[in-house]
């Protein structure tokens, strides 16, 4: 859609008005000067753009302000749009005019190297580079993917409640904070049991927002705020969820593929994995994948009295780590779905297999590329017997979830959804190496700020 905002032009559509005079607005990314002659690289938020400021084409005083310009300095250029393979972008602009709104002086991310620690520290300033730049376009590009797929297959968005009464998945890793007289509420950890209500309203729905998990974990893939999608459907089995979630994860990539890929290029991305990402996927149940870890001597890592230690073979039982993610991983060049986990390792609400109730209807999509968990979803318990035997079992307030009770109550039917984890997504797309780099402002157990 053309903009209306028509005073001034971004660098990402000069391609539709070459030859033509524009005003851009924007940032000093680099300059250099040779003579008669500064070269200032300006970055307007869409691109980067060299802008060619000759002296015979501007009075004396613009050209000799053109020299105090410094990085991300900030300023508007005036100028005609050439095509010039050679310069940033593919565009330059031969510039007629040019206005300075402030001089930057002693920008502190400078083109020399930076520690992790300093970087994450000037995070508000970091996000201008380069690199940040393409992760945060290909996040914005995941984002508008996954909202078009679910609204262009009939479901509704349905925002859930960030403030909740309880858990969702368990009371360990909750943020809590008081709530008037009402004692204490929570962060939510998951949209999904709000989700499950709406779905018996509107059919197929899907909730998108922040949530929030007290977790101490320091790894590479973890947050204590993200952002997560999950659509809720009414009549869906297991099967119907595993095959939305490839469908999902499929349409992602893809767009990413046909809308970034000067993106992809910044981040020196090897897309030839991506382009793999077709359905239908892998799959292979719990014990499958277990027989798997075993025939391959893949181990169980515990700490054991303070010490770490390998288990062979691996126990039918135990939740899957990264160890052995990583390691089922590396036979699969696209996503590989594990389903039927035991039922002792996943939460409350999710179904027991008919034909086995020492495990539930439950679902991971692994990705490849040391990617990891990117989706973890279920059919839901649908029984009200056995719903309320569940909670009972996991010590959870009966009163609590009576409202959640009462949608197995009052015309009762199969239900499935699942989460997505956009930064998981996101990091995996990119190649980035921690998934602080893959939100505008991560959180972290070290890290509030900035």
């Amino acid at each position: 859609m053309e903009s209306r905002y028509k005073s001034y032009q971004s660098i990402e559509n000069l391609s539709k008005v070459v030859g033509q005079e524009v005003t851009l607005r924007g940032w000093v990314f680099n300059t250099r000067s040779k003579g008669k002659l500064h070269f200032i690289i300006l970055r307007d938020g869409s691109g980067i753009c060299q802008c060619v400021v000759f002296k015979g084409n501007i009075s004396e005083e613009i050209f000799e302000s053109a020299k105090s310009l410094t990085q991300e300095s900030s300023l508007s250029v005036t100028g005609t749009v050439k095509k010039d393979e050679r310069s940033p972008g593919g565009f330059e602009i031969d510039v007629t005019d040019l206005k300075i709104h402030h001089i930057s002086t002693d920008y502190p991310i400078t083109p020399k190297e930076h520690g992790d620690s300093f970087l994450i520290e000037h995070r508000h300033l970091w996000l201008r580079s380069s690199r940040q730049h393409a992760i945060m376009r290909i996040r914005s590009s995941v984002i508008k993917a996954i909202r078009d797929f679910f609204d262009g297959n009939g479901f509704k968005l349905m925002d859930s409640p960030l403030l909740t009464p309880n858990a969702c998945e368990g009371t360990s890793t909750l943020f809590e904070t008081n709530y008037f007289d009402f004692g204490k509420a929570y962060l939510s950890q998951s949209g999904q049991l709000y989700a499950e209500a709406s779905a018996m309203a509107l059919g197929r729905v899907y909730t998108f927002g922040p949530t929030f998990r007290a977790e101490r974990s320091k790894t590479r893939k973890h947050l204590t705020e993200f952002w997560m999608v999950e659509p809720e459907m009414a009549y869906f089995d297991l099967n119907d969820d595993m095959d939305l979630a490839e469908d999902l994860v499929e349409y992602i990539v893809q767009y990413v593929l046909k809308t970034n890929k000067l993106e992809l290029d910044v981040l020196e991305r090897d897309i030839t994995q991506l382009e793999k990402v077709r359905r239908p996927f892998h799959r292979m149940s719990y014990t499958e994948a277990v027989d798997w870890l075993v025939k391959n001597k893949i181990p169980l890592k515990k700490n054991i009295n303070g010490e770490e230690v390998d288990i062979h073979p691996f126990p039918w039982g135990e939740d899957f780590g990264t160890v052995q993610e990583e390691a089922l991983m590396e036979q699969f060049d696209k996503p590989c779905i594990i389903h039927r986990y035991p039922t002792e390792v996943k939460a409350f609400y999710m179904k027991r297999d008919p034909e086995n109730e020492k495990v539930v209807m439950a679902m991971d999509m692994l990705g490849p590329e040391k990617a990891g968990e990117i989706i973890g979803g279920s059919q839901r318990e649908d029984d009200y017997d056995l719903l309320l035997e569940r909670i009972k079992f996991h010590e959870l307030p009966v009163e609590e979830f009576q409202w959640y009770l009462d949608l197995r109550k009052y015309g009762s039917v199969p239900h499935s959804g699942f989460g997505l984890g956009v930064e998981r997504v996101v990091k995996w797309i990119t190649g980035a190496k921690h998934i602080r780099e893959v939100i505008p402002f991560p959180r972290m157990i070290y890290r509030i700020t900035p």
